[in-house]
């Protein structure tokens, strides 16, 4: 392979150089050891060509890892996982409400609250002893999708609406107020400008450095949607009964017992769940 570097083309259609750490960073955070992740780059580095796109890349070292370690290769496949919390927006908020209670935050998820002007319904209501979190999800179901600057500038009304009624609120005044865009795909850079700008947190896929991606693997809060023997019609029917999280079906196979799956099948699945958690 010649010394140059290599373009490679994004989701989104733009173009990068391709980078072996970025690489190896993402294989060593789903789990797979130094070792591994340094044969598999070396394996992807000495097929690489200009123009070839990052699902072709990231297809062949999801398969080079899989064979190492299934479970590992589950995790690598977060970021598809996490469009696979769909087809509605709500398996995705509860998601998001799982992680912050990891935070340390009571959580209430769909919530209608009062603002100054009108009512509005906040997708994840965060609170603990020191803050309170106005938290907007905003859920794509395909890949190299960007929320653009007229996101969160509307939801930065939303917040200070409801942010002038907390001032007043016993419960919330000696805490401070914090509005949050979170989505499992990524920013503009006018969407991340603005959030800089007006005080706004913005969390993506891989933005800021506390990032979703960072959280999950922070907390080994997997969704469902990693475990790969989990058929469509079984995930939507867990998301009926809000349960989003590999770990539930790890710790209580009995939620897969009301479903009606056969018991071979339970065991099989309850045994990829606690590998992806590693519990």
């Amino acid at each position: 392979m010649s010394s140059n570097p290599i373009t490679i083309r994004k989701f989104s259609g733009e173009t990068d150089t391709f980078d072996p750490e970025k690489l190896l960073k993402s294989l060593t955070e789903a789990g797979a050891t130094t070792s591994q992740a340094d044969k598999i780059t070396q394996t992807i580095r000495s097929g690489l060509y200009n123009g070839i796109s990052t699902k072709q890349i990231y297809q062949k070292a999801h398969r080079l890892l899989k064979n190492r370690a299934k479970e590992k290769a589950s995790r690598y496949g977060l970021k598809k996982a996490l469009l696979q919390l769909g087809p509605t927006g709500y398996p995705f908020e509860l998601f998001i409400g799982e992680l912050m209670k990891k935070e340390g935050y009571q959580v209430q998820v769909g919530q209608t609250m009062q603002g100054k002007c009108v009512t509005h319904e906040v997708d994840v209501l965060a609170v603990n002893d020191h803050a309170v979190r106005m938290m907007e999800c905003k859920f794509h179901n395909r890949l190299g999708y960007k929320t653009d600057v007229k996101v969160p500038m509307y939801i930065k009304s939303r917040f200070e609406d409801l942010s002038a009624v907390w001032s007043s609120n016993k419960e919330f005044n000696a805490r401070k107020h914090e509005g949050w865009v979170v989505t499992n795909a990524r920013f503009t850079s006018d969407a991340a400008d603005f959030g800089r700008c007006t005080g706004l947190h913005m969390m993506s896929w891989d933005h800021p450095t506390n990032s979703l991606k960072s959280l999950v693997t922070k907390y080994m809060l997997y969704p469902v949607t990693t475990i790969p023997g989990l058929s469509k019609n079984i995930k939507e029917q867990l998301f009926r009964q809000e349960i989003v999280l590999a770990s539930s079906l790890a710790t209580q196979p009995d939620i897969l017992q009301h479903i009606g799956l056969e018991p071979s099948k339970i065991r099989h699945l309850v045994e990829e769940a606690k590998n992806i958690c590693e519990l």
